[in-house]
């Protein structure tokens, strides 16, 4: 995953390869901005193969995630159909036929991930945000890999997708979900490895301030933030610092840029009025 500017520990890298070698879901669980979302995008390139994101949100249900119907143009193909002047002998079965084709399917990512089978990396981002009955019917088509469309038939996938799921641990998932995939934690990165994270995606960051960044950030983790910040707020810190030409921290320079690390306003005044304290060694 080096080659792809992506550092994961023995345990991640462990829990990817058993998972794509036993062809089980893998569920990645953490803080937000530790990196989850990113490995599916990283072995999705990997293995050169499509990645299809399913972002999961409050109220979410089958319409949105899996397929529906393109009822507009639907619409429009039953009045031309009829401007034509419909023959008598056309059956109600043949104009079902006829408006109920792939010509008007609206692939949604689940759908799409089940005919592109071993194709693709399905991620289902977040899935924590979804309620107790979108997660039971998630874990039907992943225990089946099909789904049966009344007006088109069954659809199942030549081979099972490699699949990714993500949770910031809103809330506690099914057992049976937990007990469908592998598991693996993946926590905030040690200093060391976030500075090397900061030198692999921002090589214009000097190798020093690379250092600071992941020094002081380690350390406004600790505190009681609403949003402490993820790698990806790490990355614009020391891509910020590195264009207002900041070689050393200081408060100054804290203050000038902390619009790149922070995203709350209480998290913003908490920072502020410790910068001595996250400064100091």
């Amino acid at each position: 995953m080096l080659a792809h500017d992506y550092l994961a520990d023995r345990g991640l890298a462990t829990a990817i390869s058993l998972a794509l070698r036993l062809g089980r879901p893998l569920l990645l669980e953490g803080d937000a901005g530790v990196g989850k979302t990113e490995v599916a995008k990283v072995v999705a390139a990997m293995l050169d193969i499509e990645l299809i994101r399913l972002q999961c949100h409050d109220g979410i249900d089958a319409a949105q995630a899996l397929y529906d119907w393109d009822y507009p143009r639907q619409l429009l193909q039953l009045r031309a159909v009829e401007a034509l002047g419909r023959d008598d002998s056309v059956s109600l079965d043949d104009m079902t036929d006829l408006l109920y084709t792939d010509r008007f399917l609206l692939e949604r990512p689940l759908l799409r991930a089940l005919r592109a089978g071993d194709r693709a990396v399905l991620l289902i981002d977040e899935i924590d945000r979804a309620d107790d009955e979108f997660e039971a019917f998630l874990l039907e088509i992943l225990s089946d890999f099909q789904v049966s469309i009344p007006e088109l038939g069954t659809v199942a996938a030549t081979a099972p997708p490699v699949v990714v799921l993500t949770s910031n641990r809103t809330r506690d998932l099914h057992e049976a979900l937990r007990r469908r995939a592998l598991y693996h934690w993946i926590d905030h990165p040690t200093i060391e490895a976030e500075a090397r994270i900061i030198s692999l995606r921002a090589p214009e960051v000097p190798a020093g301030l690379a250092r600071s960044v992941a020094d002081v950030v380690a350390r406004v983790r600790q505190l009681d933030l609403f949003k402490p910040p993820g790698v990806a707020e790490s990355l614009d810190w020391a891509r910020a610092l590195t264009l207002l030409d900041v070689s050393e921290l200081d408060q100054q320079a804290m203050r000038d840029s902390l619009s790149a690390l922070i995203k709350d306003h209480d998290d913003f005044e908490a920072v502020r009025g410790a910068l001595d304290d996250l400064l100091a060694g």
